[in-house]
């Protein structure tokens, strides 16, 4: 490893963490944690709603971190849970028309954002840009998961 090879790590990973610090200040500026702000994105554009297990999946939270998010949004009434008839354990949540209502702008904006930014790469960047970035990501969770430094 070289001190280039370190310098670009210390320089990516900036940059993802001023992503998170934009994102956090951007979820509080609407009066949310950040991982609820994740949380209402995905139930956003799933019109059918989600099972917890799903939005677990997708915004890479623990179950009890989704539970609580879930049990807040329930108590603000901006979602339903409801059982699955074939499996009582899996429940679907879904959005109420107060919760699209109320969380529609901020949810827009960042997805309006989101998408913008990544227009401004080319066709080619943009693939660059995920690739790499997927590649890094499996990198990193394989050297994070292993036992030693290898």
């Amino acid at each position: 490893m070289t001190k280039e090879d370190k310098k670009n790590a210390y320089l990516y990973c900036k940059f993802r963490d001023e992503q998170f610090a934009l994102y956090d200040e951007y979820a509080k500026r609407h009066g949310m944690l950040m991982k609820t702000l994740l949380v209402v994105n995905v139930l956003f554009y799933a019109k059918d709603g989600m099972t917890q297990s799903e939005i677990c999946r997708r915004t890479f939270h623990s179950k009890q971190t989704v539970n609580l998010i879930i049990k807040n949004l329930l108590t603000e009434r901006y979602v339903t849970v409801t059982e699955m008839p074939e499996n009582k354990r899996n429940k679907i949540v879904k959005m109420t028309e107060a919760g699209r209502a109320h969380c529609e702008r901020v949810v827009r904006h960042i997805t309006w954002a989101e998408d913008t930014a990544m227009a401004m790469f080319t066709a080619e960047e943009q693939k660059q840009l995920i690739d790499l970035s997927r590649t890094f990501t499996q990198n990193l969770t394989k050297l994070v998961n292993q036992e030693t430094e290898d």
